[in-house]
């Protein structure tokens, strides 16, 4: 087996019906499995799967594991000599699979290589966001500074019944070929090996930004090539990091990304600078408006 591919799901029906007709419509010229990894999807997803792709190999977790979670249940089956993690929210348009597996055997410096991802397209054709830079802890600390007083101003002018708003994050990348510091975990190509599984620890986001972490710290490549062509509904999968309602600072994935940073700073960085963002998100969600919707997530903070 060459590529297995893997993706997890979470009530997203008709985004996993799209990518899934996509991968099996474009992959050619390979052998290759798809593994689903479904988080107990009430919205008839898994019903979906078997009845449409009953070639797929359907994991039922029953239950919401996490990303990293459910994707290391998939790896733990994987036959393949490669897994590619896939978003539900991709759609491929060419034979991205084989691409990926042709220029890992390939190339000069495979022995290098510890992970390939491609300049993922967002839904008006450009360039998506396809790498991210890994946690500097005082960038962190001025972004959880910011965003903490936007947070405040914006409260303030509800009060008013001024209405501010503003989009703080589009799905917009630049080109790029070559190395990067972490490929998106949307499209991240990788040998089955130890490496390819996620650190548990991580709910929801930095799961692939840890991983990749340990594969610099072991000298390993990691590479956006170009030819895969992958469209990545951003945010479409889950919820959508930041909108520019004083509401949406806090969405459940908003708060699995803020926890999981800290986490990502304690863990590999510095344990100082990973308080000094705990104390910045206590504060933060001590705003009325977020009050209530934190309350079950406050102990974890002092967890960490």
């Amino acid at each position: 087996m060459d590529v297995s591919i893997i993706i997890v799901n979470y009530n997203t029906c008709a985004l996993i019906r799209n990518c899934l007709k996509s991968v099996f419509e474009q992959t050619k010229d390979i052998d290759f499995e798809v593994i689903v990894s479904d988080n107990g999807s009430k919205d008839g997803s898994v019903e979906m799967i078997k009845q449409e792709f009953p070639q797929v190999i359907l994991i039922e977790n029953n239950a919401n594991l996490g990303f990293g979670a459910a994707n290391n249940r998939g790896v733990k089956i994987a036959k393949g000599k490669y897994i590619l993690y896939l978003n539900s929210d991709t759609i491929l348009l060419n034979n991205a699979v084989k691409l990926f597996f042709d220029y890992w055997e390939n190339s000069p410096e495979k022995d290098r290589i510890g992970a390939l991802g491609g300049n993922l397209l967002n839904e008006k054709g450009g360039i998506a966001l396809s790498h991210i830079k890994f946690s500097r802890p005082l960038n962190e600390i001025f972004w959880f500074i910011m965003t903490i007083l936007s947070a405040y101003v914006k409260y303030i002018l509800k009060l008013f019944h001024i209405n501010y708003r503003r989009t703080i994050m589009d799905n917009i990348g630049t080109y790029t070929i070559g190395e990067v510091e972490c490929v998106s975990g949307a499209d991240l190509f990788l040998k089955n090996n130890d490496l390819a599984f996620f650190d548990e620890r991580f709910f929801l986001y930095f799961e692939e930004t840890n991983l990749e972490w340990f594969m610099k710290k072991k000298g390993l490549l990691r590479l956006i090539i170009d030819g895969p062509k992958i469209v990545h509904l951003y945010g479409k999968s889950g919820e959508k990091k930041w909108d520019a309602r004083l509401d949406d600072f806090i969405t459940f994935g908003a708060i699995q990304q803020d926890l999981s940073r800290i986490k990502f700073i304690k863990y590999n960085i510095s344990s100082f600078y990973a308080w000094i963002l705990k104390v910045l998100l206590a504060f933060f969600w001590l705003l009325p408006s977020f009050y209530k919707k934190t309350k079950q997530y406050r102990k974890e903070i002092w967890k960490i």
